[in-house]
Protein backbone atom coordinates (compact mmCIF):
# COMPACT_ATOMS: atom_id res chain seq x y z
CA UNK A 1 0.00 0.00 0.00
CA UNK A 2 1.54 3.25 -0.37
CA UNK A 3 -1.63 5.66 0.74
CA UNK A 4 -0.62 7.89 3.74
CA UNK A 5 -2.36 6.26 6.26
CA UNK A 6 -0.72 8.68 8.52
CA UNK A 7 -3.31 11.46 7.84
CA UNK A 8 -5.67 9.14 10.37
CA UNK A 9 -3.60 8.86 13.69
CA UNK A 10 -3.90 11.75 16.36
CA UNK A 11 -6.73 13.92 16.56
CA UNK A 12 -9.69 13.71 14.05
CA UNK A 13 -11.92 17.15 13.91
CA UNK A 14 -15.57 16.70 12.87
CA UNK A 15 -17.13 20.12 11.80
CA UNK A 16 -20.72 20.80 12.03
CA UNK A 17 -22.05 21.99 8.24
CA UNK A 18 -24.06 25.14 8.53
CA UNK A 19 -26.99 25.13 6.04
CA UNK A 20 -30.19 26.89 6.16
CA UNK A 21 -33.50 24.77 6.57
CA UNK A 22 -33.72 23.96 2.60
CA UNK A 23 -29.98 22.32 3.45
CA UNK A 24 -28.10 25.27 1.35
CA UNK A 25 -24.65 24.87 3.13
CA UNK A 26 -23.69 28.74 4.50
CA UNK A 27 -20.10 28.53 3.02
CA UNK A 28 -19.07 31.82 5.50
CA UNK A 29 -20.06 30.09 8.88
CA UNK A 30 -18.11 26.98 7.62
CA UNK A 31 -15.17 28.55 6.73
CA UNK A 32 -14.93 30.37 10.01
CA UNK A 33 -15.21 26.81 11.93
CA UNK A 34 -13.07 24.69 9.55
CA UNK A 35 -10.54 28.31 10.21
CA UNK A 36 -10.77 27.67 14.28
CA UNK A 37 -9.64 24.17 13.97
CA UNK A 38 -6.72 24.53 11.57
CA UNK A 39 -5.66 27.34 13.96
CA UNK A 40 -5.64 25.29 17.45
CA UNK A 41 -3.67 22.69 15.56
CA UNK A 42 -5.59 19.51 15.14
CA UNK A 43 -4.08 16.77 13.31
CA UNK A 44 -7.16 16.47 11.00
CA UNK A 45 -10.65 17.98 9.94
CA UNK A 46 -12.78 15.47 8.52
CA UNK A 47 -16.21 17.18 7.19
CA UNK A 48 -19.38 15.55 5.93
CA UNK A 49 -19.56 12.78 8.79
CA UNK A 50 -22.31 12.28 10.58
CA UNK A 51 -21.23 15.27 12.94
CA UNK A 52 -21.25 16.96 9.30
CA UNK A 53 -25.08 15.83 8.60
CA UNK A 54 -24.05 14.19 4.98
CA UNK A 55 -27.00 12.30 4.71
CA UNK A 56 -29.16 15.20 4.88
CA UNK A 57 -27.03 16.98 2.02
CA UNK A 58 -27.21 16.63 -1.64
CA UNK A 59 -24.40 15.83 -3.94
CA UNK A 60 -24.11 19.33 -4.85
CA UNK A 61 -24.18 20.94 -1.27
CA UNK A 62 -22.06 18.63 -0.43
CA UNK A 63 -19.58 19.73 -3.08
CA UNK A 64 -19.67 23.47 -2.09
CA UNK A 65 -18.89 22.71 1.56
CA UNK A 66 -16.23 20.09 0.34
CA UNK A 67 -14.72 22.95 -1.37
CA UNK A 68 -15.39 25.60 0.81
CA UNK A 69 -13.56 23.48 3.26
CA UNK A 70 -10.50 23.00 0.99
CA UNK A 71 -9.96 26.34 0.04
CA UNK A 72 -10.06 27.44 3.76
CA UNK A 73 -7.47 24.63 4.92
CA UNK A 74 -4.95 25.67 1.66
CA UNK A 75 -3.13 22.07 2.79
CA UNK A 76 -2.42 23.47 6.42
CA UNK A 77 -3.78 19.97 8.01
CA UNK A 78 -4.88 16.90 5.84
CA UNK A 79 -8.76 16.98 5.48
CA UNK A 80 -10.39 14.36 5.36
CA UNK A 81 -14.29 13.93 3.52
CA UNK A 82 -17.11 11.95 4.28
CA UNK A 83 -18.61 9.96 1.30
CA UNK A 84 -21.19 7.74 2.66
CA UNK A 85 -24.31 7.15 0.43
CA UNK A 86 -27.42 4.84 -0.36
CA UNK A 87 -26.00 3.31 -3.90
CA UNK A 88 -21.75 1.86 -4.77
CA UNK A 89 -22.53 4.71 -7.91
CA UNK A 90 -22.87 7.36 -5.82
CA UNK A 91 -20.27 6.72 -3.19
CA UNK A 92 -17.88 6.36 -6.32
CA UNK A 93 -18.80 9.63 -7.59
CA UNK A 94 -18.48 10.87 -3.97
CA UNK A 95 -15.13 9.59 -4.04
CA UNK A 96 -13.94 11.11 -6.93
CA UNK A 97 -15.55 14.02 -6.63
CA UNK A 98 -13.96 14.88 -3.09
CA UNK A 99 -9.94 13.32 -5.00
CA UNK A 100 -10.89 15.87 -7.59
CA UNK A 101 -11.36 19.11 -5.38
CA UNK A 102 -8.56 18.10 -2.84
CA UNK A 103 -9.20 15.99 0.05
CA UNK A 104 -6.73 14.21 1.04
CA UNK A 105 -8.48 11.13 2.61
CA UNK A 106 -12.36 9.28 2.48
CA UNK A 107 -14.69 8.20 5.28
CA UNK A 108 -17.02 5.75 3.87
CA UNK A 109 -19.82 4.51 5.83
CA UNK A 110 -22.47 1.36 4.73
CA UNK A 111 -25.64 3.55 4.19
CA UNK A 112 -28.88 1.47 3.09
CA UNK A 113 -32.11 0.86 3.53
CA UNK A 114 -32.28 -2.85 3.01
CA UNK A 115 -30.20 -4.62 5.67
CA UNK A 116 -27.01 -5.13 4.27
CA UNK A 117 -24.77 -8.51 4.72
CA UNK A 118 -20.78 -8.48 5.08
CA UNK A 119 -20.18 -9.71 1.84
CA UNK A 120 -21.92 -7.12 0.18
CA UNK A 121 -20.54 -4.36 2.24
CA UNK A 122 -17.05 -6.19 1.63
CA UNK A 123 -17.62 -5.46 -2.43
CA UNK A 124 -18.56 -1.73 -1.26
CA UNK A 125 -15.63 -1.23 0.23
CA UNK A 126 -13.61 -2.70 -2.46
CA UNK A 127 -15.33 -0.78 -5.40
CA UNK A 128 -15.08 2.27 -3.99
CA UNK A 129 -11.22 2.40 -3.20
CA UNK A 130 -10.64 0.81 -6.88
CA UNK A 131 -12.32 4.07 -7.78
CA UNK A 132 -9.92 6.30 -6.24
CA UNK A 133 -6.22 6.88 -5.17
CA UNK A 134 -7.15 8.52 -1.80
CA UNK A 135 -6.81 6.56 1.50
CA UNK A 136 -9.71 5.44 2.86
CA UNK A 137 -11.52 4.96 6.33
CA UNK A 138 -13.89 2.45 7.60
CA UNK A 139 -16.61 4.60 9.37
CA UNK A 140 -18.14 1.76 11.79
CA UNK A 141 -20.91 3.03 13.11
CA UNK A 142 -23.57 0.58 13.89
CA UNK A 143 -25.61 2.92 16.12
CA UNK A 144 -26.79 5.10 12.52
CA UNK A 145 -26.28 2.69 9.78
CA UNK A 146 -27.62 -0.34 11.55
CA UNK A 147 -24.73 -2.87 10.21
CA UNK A 148 -22.29 -4.35 12.14
CA UNK A 149 -18.83 -4.91 11.18
CA UNK A 150 -17.88 -8.89 12.13
CA UNK A 151 -14.25 -9.13 12.65
CA UNK A 152 -13.68 -11.48 9.53
CA UNK A 153 -15.33 -8.50 7.35
CA UNK A 154 -12.71 -5.59 9.24
CA UNK A 155 -9.70 -8.33 8.44
CA UNK A 156 -10.50 -8.59 4.81
CA UNK A 157 -10.79 -4.89 4.01
CA UNK A 158 -7.74 -3.90 5.62
CA UNK A 159 -6.02 -5.78 3.25
CA UNK A 160 -7.67 -4.04 0.33
CA UNK A 161 -5.66 -1.63 -1.04
CA UNK A 162 -6.11 1.89 -0.11
CA UNK A 163 -8.34 1.04 3.18
CA UNK A 164 -5.77 2.65 5.41
CA UNK A 165 -8.01 3.23 8.95
CA UNK A 166 -10.81 1.91 11.08
CA UNK A 167 -13.20 4.36 12.85
CA UNK A 168 -14.35 2.07 16.38
CA UNK A 169 -17.69 2.43 18.44
CA UNK A 170 -16.94 1.89 21.78
CA UNK A 171 -16.87 -1.88 22.57
CA UNK A 172 -20.16 -2.79 24.53
CA UNK A 173 -18.24 -4.54 26.61
CA UNK A 174 -15.42 -1.92 27.37
CA UNK A 175 -12.74 -4.14 26.70
CA UNK A 176 -10.80 -1.62 24.83
CA UNK A 177 -7.34 -3.01 25.50
CA UNK A 178 -8.82 -6.51 24.07
CA UNK A 179 -10.25 -5.63 21.29
CA UNK A 180 -7.79 -3.72 20.05
CA UNK A 181 -4.79 -6.15 20.63
CA UNK A 182 -7.57 -8.17 18.61
CA UNK A 183 -7.61 -6.11 15.38
CA UNK A 184 -3.81 -5.56 15.30
CA UNK A 185 -2.93 -9.34 14.92
CA UNK A 186 -6.34 -9.84 12.60
CA UNK A 187 -5.71 -7.63 10.20
CA UNK A 188 -2.77 -6.20 7.79
CA UNK A 189 0.15 -4.37 9.67
CA UNK A 190 -0.55 -0.98 9.81
CA UNK A 191 -3.99 -0.29 10.17
CA UNK A 192 -5.14 2.86 12.07
CA UNK A 193 -7.32 2.11 14.40
CA UNK A 194 -9.69 5.16 15.80
CA UNK A 195 -12.87 5.21 17.70
CA UNK A 196 -15.31 7.94 18.41
CA UNK A 197 -17.83 7.83 21.40
CA UNK A 198 -16.13 10.68 22.82
CA UNK A 199 -17.04 9.89 26.46
CA UNK A 200 -14.62 6.85 25.70
CA UNK A 201 -11.77 8.57 24.03
CA UNK A 202 -9.64 8.82 27.06
CA UNK A 203 -9.61 5.46 27.97
CA UNK A 204 -9.31 4.28 24.33
CA UNK A 205 -6.35 6.47 23.63
CA UNK A 206 -4.77 5.19 26.97
CA UNK A 207 -5.57 1.83 26.12
CA UNK A 208 -3.33 2.17 22.62
CA UNK A 209 -6.10 3.42 19.72
CA UNK A 210 -3.90 5.44 17.07
CA UNK A 211 -6.79 8.07 16.89
CA UNK A 212 -9.97 9.61 18.40
CA UNK A 213 -11.97 10.85 15.79
CA UNK A 214 -13.75 13.55 17.77
CA UNK A 215 -17.28 15.24 17.22
CA UNK A 216 -16.31 17.76 20.37
CA UNK A 217 -13.18 18.78 18.51
CA UNK A 218 -15.11 20.05 15.93
CA UNK A 219 -15.93 22.85 18.09
CA UNK A 220 -13.49 22.98 21.32
CA UNK A 221 -10.17 22.29 19.25
CA UNK A 222 -8.09 23.08 21.89
CA UNK A 223 -9.95 21.17 25.70
CA UNK A 224 -9.87 18.43 23.22
CA UNK A 225 -5.82 18.63 21.84
CA UNK A 226 -5.15 18.93 25.91
CA UNK A 227 -7.01 15.39 26.16
CA UNK A 228 -5.53 14.10 23.55
CA UNK A 229 -1.88 14.68 24.17
CA UNK A 230 -2.11 13.82 27.44
CA UNK A 231 -3.17 10.58 26.59
CA UNK A 232 -1.19 9.16 23.45
CA UNK A 233 1.78 10.54 25.67
CA UNK A 234 0.81 8.08 28.36
CA UNK A 235 0.34 11.00 30.91
CA UNK A 236 -2.64 8.95 33.01
CA UNK A 237 -3.13 11.56 35.52
CA UNK A 238 -3.49 14.66 32.67
CA UNK A 239 -5.83 12.24 30.87
CA UNK A 240 -7.98 12.16 33.58
CA UNK A 241 -7.57 15.95 34.42
CA UNK A 242 -8.94 16.68 31.46
CA UNK A 243 -11.56 14.13 30.56
CA UNK A 244 -12.97 15.04 34.17
CA UNK A 245 -13.28 18.40 32.76
CA UNK A 246 -15.87 17.34 29.91
CA UNK A 247 -17.58 15.55 32.36
CA UNK A 248 -20.81 17.45 32.31
CA UNK A 249 -20.75 17.88 28.54
CA UNK A 250 -20.08 14.06 28.17
CA UNK A 251 -23.08 13.17 29.86
CA UNK A 252 -25.30 15.95 27.58
CA UNK A 253 -24.12 13.66 24.64
CA UNK A 254 -24.79 10.90 25.87
CA UNK A 255 -28.71 11.77 27.15
CA UNK A 256 -29.23 13.77 24.07
CA UNK A 257 -27.31 12.50 21.18
CA UNK A 258 -23.88 14.56 20.27
CA UNK A 259 -25.48 16.06 17.37
CA UNK A 260 -28.64 18.34 18.75
CA UNK A 261 -26.06 19.32 21.73
CA UNK A 262 -23.15 20.40 18.88
CA UNK A 263 -26.01 23.19 17.66
CA UNK A 264 -25.86 24.71 20.98
CA UNK A 265 -22.44 24.66 21.57
CA UNK A 266 -21.97 26.18 18.42
CA UNK A 267 -24.67 28.68 19.54
CA UNK A 268 -22.87 29.39 22.81
CA UNK A 269 -19.77 30.08 20.69
CA UNK A 270 -21.78 32.55 18.52
CA UNK A 271 -20.91 30.36 15.45
CA UNK A 272 -23.40 30.51 12.83
CA UNK A 273 -24.51 27.24 12.48
CA UNK A 274 -28.09 26.93 11.67
CA UNK A 275 -30.47 24.60 12.98
CA UNK A 276 -30.36 20.96 12.96
CA UNK A 277 -31.83 19.51 9.33
CA UNK A 278 -35.18 19.03 9.41
CA UNK A 279 -37.06 16.37 11.22
CA UNK A 280 -34.47 16.57 13.76
CA UNK A 281 -35.30 19.20 16.04
CA UNK A 282 -33.26 21.30 18.05
CA UNK A 283 -33.19 20.66 22.19
CA UNK A 284 -35.14 22.33 24.50
CA UNK A 285 -33.76 25.91 25.83
CA UNK A 286 -33.24 24.35 28.99
CA UNK A 287 -30.53 22.00 27.95
CA UNK A 288 -28.96 25.33 26.50
CA UNK A 289 -28.18 26.39 29.94
CA UNK A 290 -26.74 22.44 31.34
CA UNK A 291 -24.50 23.38 27.97
CA UNK A 292 -23.40 26.46 28.91
CA UNK A 293 -22.58 25.32 32.64
CA UNK A 294 -20.77 22.40 30.83
CA UNK A 295 -18.62 24.89 28.97
CA UNK A 296 -17.61 26.65 32.05
CA UNK A 297 -16.55 23.52 33.28
CA UNK A 298 -13.86 23.92 30.52
CA UNK A 299 -13.15 27.59 31.45
CA UNK A 300 -14.72 28.17 27.98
Amino acid sequence: MTVDASIFRGLSAFSLTPADADGVVDTDAFAVMIDRLVAAGVDSIAVLGSTGTYAYLDRSERSRALACAVETVAGRVPLIAGIGAMRTSWVKELARDAERAGANGLLLAPVSYAPLTQDEVFAHFQATAAATGLPICIYNNPSTTHFSFSPDLVSRLSRVDNIAAIKMPLPADGDLTGEIEGLRSSCRAGLIVGYSGDWGAAPALLAGADAWYSVIAGLLPVSALRLTRAALSGDREATTAADADFGLLWELFRTHGSLRVMYLVAEQLGLGSGQPPLPIQPLDRSVGVAVAEAMEALAI
